[in-house]
């Protein structure tokens, strides 16, 4: 594999350094003019379904759907333009161009800053009706805190898969803010098989004392649902069948207590603290559960998964909006489900022998659809908003 790491830094400018792999002594550092970059940054933020301040998550969902860029394809490629010309430092674009051109196919770990938390790499639009992931596969890279932390241990990819789809949240009916995501799942569908292989959707029997020894000898697990945001990474939280009485660190929702990125991280039982092991791969298909990156602190979900063994981890950047969603918001919206093959694409890709390239093929098909047909179906809004992070163990 020849493989680059991209990394952000927010100091008042945007610094980025890169380093290739195989020449780790060799840092290559720039700084880019925040006057240069902060205008793209900020139409990008308008663009997709995550609140603004100030915002509902309703409000920012009408924002992006209704007025956005993200469904219109010409709006969108001027988008992604913008942003491959203010971030891609033209230094970086021509040593990956001389890998490529070594018929060579090379990897390209991202680390961003907060200020570039939302930008989908995957996406960017590089040249005529190409874009990032038909050069190179493209991952997060944790911070060197979390993937090299003296007490993390890789677990090994062996086991059977974990399943946690569209679980019902005590307290919350399916029409609120903690509601199905999925909706009613149609017959004969690709969704309805993968959710049969599982165990089945709307379970309200997965909490936390059934998840956590769940987790211990498995494999993968698949968390379709909801993740909500606190004020810092490790309040991060995930909705599973938890009701109020069972023990974390979340403050209680009515019927509900939340699992939090620290439960995972610490114990959710308080006076007996044990880390959850947690199994290779984990894929998070909910709201902005990539959200650590918008933090200053290197800590949330998808570090708390890295932390307690998992390699790759598949999460989202920003809002995703449901199947009704689209089709209330979005004008000329097909009857398609959209929601739903994303889910059947990131399991496939989590069970593929490399997660973060079968993600990046199921995203190339998506972004040819895309720039062929312009059917909102196809938008970058679902697709885009997916990223794997990748932290292997010590080799």
């Amino acid at each position: 594999m020849v493989a680059v790491q991209l990394k952000f830094v927010d100091a008042g400018e945007l610094y980025v350094s890169w380093r290739w792999e195989h020449a780790l002594d060799q840092p290559r550092v720039l700084v880019l003019p925040r006057a240069l970059v902060q205008d793209a940054l900020d139409e990008l933020a308008r663009a997709v379904p995550s609140p603004l301040p100030g915002e509902t998550g309703g409000q920012a969902l009408v924002r992006a759907l209704t007025h956005g860029p993200l469904p219109d394809r010409a709006r969108e490629i001027a988008l992604s333009d913008r942003l491959a010309r203010a971030l891609l430092p033209h230094q970086l674009a021509a040593e990956l161009n001389a890998v490529i051109a070594r018929g060579l196919r090379p990897h390209l770990r991202v680390q961003p800053s907060p200020s570039t938390a939302l930008v989908p790499w995957e996406a960017l639009r590089i040249d005529e009706g190409e874009r990032t992931v038909h050069a190179a596969d493209v991952s997060v890279l944790p911070p060197a805190t979390v993937r090299n932390a003296p007490e993390r241990r890789v677990s090994p990819f062996r086991g059977p898969v974990v399943g946690v789809l569209d679980p019902r949240v005590p307290g919350f009916a399916d029409a609120s803010a903690l509601g199905s995501v999925l909706g009613p799942i149609p017959d004969g569908s690709d969704l309805a098989a993968l959710a049969k292989t599982l165990g089945g959707a709307r379970r309200d029997d997965l909490d936390r004392d059934v998840l956590e020894p769940a987790l211990a000898d498995a494999s993968r697990l698949l968390y379709v649902g909801h993740v909500t945001t606190g004020g810092h990474g490790l309040d991060a939280r995930l909705h599973l069948s938890c009701r109020a009485d069972t023990e974390g660190r979340a403050a209680v929702l009515g019927a509900h207590r939340p699992l939090t990125a620290a439960d995972v991280v610490l114990g959710h039982r308080p006076g007996a603290p044990r880390p959850w092991r947690i199994p290779n791969r984990v894929a998070m298909v909910a709201c902005e559960s990539g959200g650590d990156v918008r933090f200053a602190e290197p800590a949330g979900l998808v570090a708390a998964m890295v932390h307690g063994g998992a390699e790759y981890v598949a999460s989202t950047r920003w809002t995703l909006p449901t199947d009704a969603g689209l089709a209330h918001l979005v004008p000329g919206f097909p009857p398609t489900a959209v929601l739903g093959p994303a889910v059947v694409a990131v399991d496939a890709a989590q069970s593929a022998a490399d997660p973060v390239a079968a993600l990046g093929a199921w995203q190339r098909e998506q972004a040819d659809l895309w720039e062929r047909t312009g059917d909102p179906a196809h938008s970058p809004v679902v697709w885009a908003a997916f990223t794997t992070a990748w932290a292997p163990g010590p080799r």
